[in-house]
């Protein structure tokens, strides 16, 4: 999986949602539980080694581990019902299978964040995830994003949409 464009050093939520997408992709990819590789990303990939600095082997210092944690349990014990509701804001004909698996393991973080409800509301949720899909992607991916992401937190969260 190519690393994003822009490391976002110094932000430990956004490097937290970051890691998360690179974890859900490499679950996927590699048939591991995301327990398993959480378990690999918390070891081996966040927080800061003594001794070394910087993004040495991939590793992210800052990153909001317990957020990281949270995103992708959610995404684990939630993944049918996520995909389901992912899936009904997709194109007639477009199945998840057919996403792009970076794309997919996007929008199943951020579902997953919408889902929870403790953290920021959705529409910080979208834009945080909007900027790792441009970090991504510099075709069309991130507009589909963000109209699919949209679509879910008005689901997902419909009181944070009503107008008084």
């Amino acid at each position: 999986m190519k690393q994003p464009r822009n490391p976002h050093t110094g932000r430990p939520r956004t490097a937290a949602r970051v890691a998360a997408v690179q974890a859900l992709f490499q679950a996927e990819q590699s048939g591991e539980s995301v327990e398993t590789v959480m378990d690999q990303f918390i070891r081996h990939r966040l927080g800061r080694l003594a001794g070394q600095e910087g993004y040495e082997d991939g590793r992210v210092e800052t990153a909001d581990v317990p957020l990281f944690a949270r995103v992708l349990r959610c995404a684990a014990t939630e993944a049918a019902d996520l995909d389901e509701a992912i899936a009904r804001h997709l194109a007639v004909g477009w199945g998840m299978p057919r996403l792009d698996p970076v794309l997919r393991a996007i929008l199943r973080a951020a579902g997953a964040e919408l889902r929870d409800g403790e953290g920021p509301p959705a529409r910080v949720v979208i834009k945080e995830y909007m900027d790792i899909a441009h970090g991504f992607f510099s075709g069309e991916e991130p507009r589909f994003c963000n109209g699919v992401l949209d679509a879910l937190a008005r689901t997902l969260r419909a009181e944070e949409f009503v107008r008084p």
